[in-house]
């Protein structure tokens, strides 16, 4: 008697996969995730040529560079919010979740202690990277609930767009968000709104599971480095900057 699983059925070479047939990694999501990736390499590279002095570009009230920058960082926190549906789909061991977000956190140490040494007036204590970990904990409870997932995460991004109070200007409760002004760090990404941000993604992720992630089939025709640089966005964030600012003084100081 064969022991094939009769849902897996027998798909063609260029067939979406289907539900029970997910792979750890979609080639269309991890091309999404690169195009991010190289979006905010771009940006960076924008921002160390004004941190030189090559260029004049205020990132810190242009409207322009803070509309970029909100893009690149929402696009991230989706995408997190898909892939933490997918690896629920996958059936992980829970044990391998943990890992995933000591990684990022360990990684969140370096950033802010690197920081420290280029920007101690304005070091990262609450960046991206921090934000990714305690979203991702305060979401997991969430990943088999897309519609809650979606109600959350519109109210975190209302409250976080609305709502203000002098108490959590400062540090002890800035994380949270509410701050009635901007502090002064190089990235600041409070859980009020940007949780929601990933909570929406989870919603999407859903529903991108749904339809077997068709919506994202136009991706798997990209370059596949583009798809590489995806799969390996952690080691990419962490050593992009470096590279940058390495080879621009360099240049600028040859």
């Amino acid at each position: 008697m064969s022991r094939r699983n009769p849902r897996r059925g027998n798909p063609g070479r260029n067939s979406v996969p289907t539900v029970a047939t997910l792979p750890a990694r979609l080639p269309g999501l991890d091309a999404l995730r690169g195009l991010a990736i190289l979006a905010m390499v771009t940006y960076h590279f924008c921002f160390d040529l004004q941190y030189f002095g090559v260029t004049r570009w205020d990132f810190y009230h242009d409207p322009v560079w803070l509309t970029a920058r909100s893009v690149i960082l929402s696009s991230f926190l989706l995408i997190a919010g898909v892939s933490l549906v997918l690896a629920d789909r996958n059936g992980p061991p829970p044990k391998r979740f943990w890992p995933h977000v000591g990684n990022i956190a360990a990684c969140a140490v370096v950033v802010s202690a690197a920081s420290y040494v280029l920007f101690p007036s304005s070091w990262i204590w609450f960046g991206v990277l921090h934000s990714i970990v305690v979203s991702l904990i305060i979401a997991r409870p969430l990943v088999s609930r897309p519609v809650l997932a979606l109600i959350f995460g519109a109210i975190v991004i209302a409250a976080g767009n609305l709502y203000t109070n002098a108490i959590f200007d400062h540090r002890a409760l800035g994380w949270l968000g509410f701050m009635t002004a901007k502090p002064r760090t190089e990235d600041y990404v409070p859980l009020f709104p940007w949780t929601g941000v990933l909570l929406l993604g989870i919603a999407s992720g859903d529903a991108l599971v749904r339809t077997e992630f068709r919506t994202l089939a136009f991706a798997t025709s990209w370059p596949r480095w583009m798809a590489w640089l995806g799969r390996h966005s952690l080691a990419t964030y962490m050593v992009h900057q470096p590279l940058l600012l390495g080879a621009l003084f360099l240049v600028i100081n040859r």
